[in-house]
């Protein structure tokens, strides 16, 4: 996901995209904890994600 991507969606979108990679971010722990997992830089990857998605949202808020 690249960061101009993120800064041409809206507000919605930004939380819906939030909601599914806290979710991902959830699922991936949890098969790291049950040694399902067998990449597990996947997790690096999504939270990397989710702080791009927060600092869209950040910019976006301080845009009004």
């Amino acid at each position: 996901m690249q960061a101009k991507e993120l800064r041409t969606k809206d507000a919605a979108a930004l939380d819906k995209e939030l909601q599914e990679l806290l979710r991902a971010g959830f699922s991936l722990r949890m098969q790291k904890a049950t040694q399902q997992l067998k990449d597990t830089s996947q997790i690096l990857k999504t939270r990397r994600d989710i702080a791009r998605v927060r600092t869209a949202m950040t910019e976006k808020g301080a845009a009004k």
